[in-house]
């Protein structure tokens, strides 16, 4: 009996210590906040807001992090408060910039950013609330905190609306586009658990771990310089905005030596999946211990990389190949970099929990049909907002340039996206696909919602390269 009762002890134990730690690392970070809100004296800016719903994400996430890591059901608690106070914090932020700029806050990537993690908040409350997945949380709640970390490095100043924007058609097109959005994450995060539930190999999430933080650092050294150093966009501190040489195109400066170092992190993240084809191949346990022993490296070097990208790249002067002379840069020059460099950790650290918690979380989620059917129920409600989502813009667009349809990069990847989910239902219901087929599509949809929603606005830019 007493050896029971310290086993019982010992869960209540760490789940006080997190809440400890995690409490007095949110009252040290307000206090810090407090000390800068003394000196400017503006209590409730956007930007404050912000912090403030930055660092209840931060615990909601860590809160759901220990509840998979320990069981412990007051984790559960202190993860939904944290959510409901990000939340309210976040909704500040949105009253604030909606008065701010007379406006919804849709006309902008940031403004855009500032709704959809908004939505993901909400939606996140709910899968947990009304479908118990209470984990859910460890995969939506870091989405949210690099969406405000984004945020905190996108131009936030409050621009005149340029004429096309100048419509109430704006905001039911972008209205949808965030509700689709974020229910898409949603359907993301259900489709991995499900994952999960239906038994797939932990060593399958490992190669796919491995593959996706591979082609973070792949994409990385597209901008790699012979030399070793790594290509960024030029900065100008005093207009707040990226240095073009021309119109379109942007004038980049070389950071020397870090080029080399996003290399051998790439082989580090690369190595775990080198040796799963090979115990594939060979059967030979030694390669599996070893890949998994990899990824404990890849972590610590992709910490490093991290660091050395941010000391390098805030307020740094370097060359360019472009122009003479020196030029700075800046994070907020280079956001997607820094968010692929912080989602790499993420994605890590989420299959560290898996490896070393797998039949703890199984317990803790819903069964595999209901994962696949909520998952179906998410993209239910995602399909037909993102089918009006186009109409609206279509029909927004024939009154603003008198044409419904112009193949602008945008409209074609949302086109894309929207084929993408509808081939989801259509499998499901007239194939009756199910399972792991099913999830698999789930996510490759978010991949290209992601890709339509930040890539096409930076990588394709045309008519709505505003947004």
């Amino acid at each position: 009996m007493a050896t029971q009762a310290r086993v019982e002890q010992r869960p209540a134990a760490k789940g006080t210590i997190l809440v400890v730690m995690v409490g007095l690392g949110i009252a040290f970070l307000f206090f810090m906040a407090f000390l800068n809100v003394v000196k400017s004296g503006d209590l409730l800016s956007e930007a404050n807001l912000l912090y403030a719903a930055l660092i209840f994400y931060g615990g909601a996430a860590s809160f759901y992090l220990g509840f998979g890591i320990t069981g412990t059901p007051a984790h559960i608690r202190f993860a939904s408060l944290a959510t409901w106070a990000g939340l309210l914090a976040n909704t500040g932020a949105v009253a604030h910039r909606w008065y701010e700029a007379g406006h919804p806050p849709f006309a902008s990537i940031y403004e855009m950013l500032l709704s959809f993690v908004w939505t993901l908040a909400v939606l996140t409350l709910i899968a947990e609330k009304k479908y118990r997945v209470k984990v859910i949380g460890t995969v939506t709640m870091p989405v949210a905190i690099v969406g405000v970390v984004l945020m905190q490095l996108l131009r936030t100043d409050v621009r005149p609306l340029v004429p096309a924007l100048q419509s109430t058609w704006l905001h039911v097109h972008v209205t949808l586009a965030m509700l689709a959005y974020a229910a898409c994450a949603l359907s993301f995060a259900l489709a991995m658990m499900f994952l999960i539930q239906d038994k797939m190999k932990t060593e399958t999430f490992l190669a796919a771990t491995s593959l996706f933080t591979a082609a973070i650092y792949a994409s990385l050294l597209t901008r790699f310089e012979k030399w070793g150093g790594l290509s960024v966009v030029a900065w100008s501190a005093e207009e707040r905005s990226e240095v073009f040489i021309s119109k379109g195109m942007r004038l980049f400066v070389v950071i020397p030596d870090l080029g080399w170092l996003m290399c051998v992190v790439l082989a580090a993240v690369a190595a775990p999946l080198v040796l799963y084809c090979l115990w594939r191949k060979t059967h030979n346990d030694g390669y599996l211990l070893l890949a998994h022993r990899m990824v404990f490296v890849s972590i610590l070097l992709q910490a490093l990389a991290l660091i050395f990208f941010v000391l390098r790249t805030r307020d740094g002067h370097y060359y360019s190949l472009d122009a003479d002379g020196q030029f700075a840069t800046s994070l907020a020059a280079s956001p997607f970099i820094l968010s692929g460099l912080v989602g790499g950790i993420f994605v890590s650290l989420l299959y560290l929990l898996l490896l070393w918690r797998r039949s703890d979380l199984e317990h803790m989620l819903p069964s595999a049909d209901d994962l696949d059917r909520i998952t179906y129920k998410t993209i239910a409600i995602a399909f037909p907002l993102l089918t009006l989502m186009i109409a609206a813009g279509a029909y927004w667009a024939n009154r603003t340039w008198g044409s419904y349809w112009s193949w602008d990069p945008k409209e074609t990847w949302a086109a894309i996206t929207w084929l993408v989910y509808a081939g989801y239902l259509h499998m499901r219901i007239t194939r009756g696909w199910r399972g792991r087929r099913a999830a698999y599509f789930a996510i490759l949809g978010f991949a290209v919602v992601m890709f339509t929603f930040f890539g096409v606005t930076y990588l394709l830019p045309g008519m709505h390269s505003y947004a």
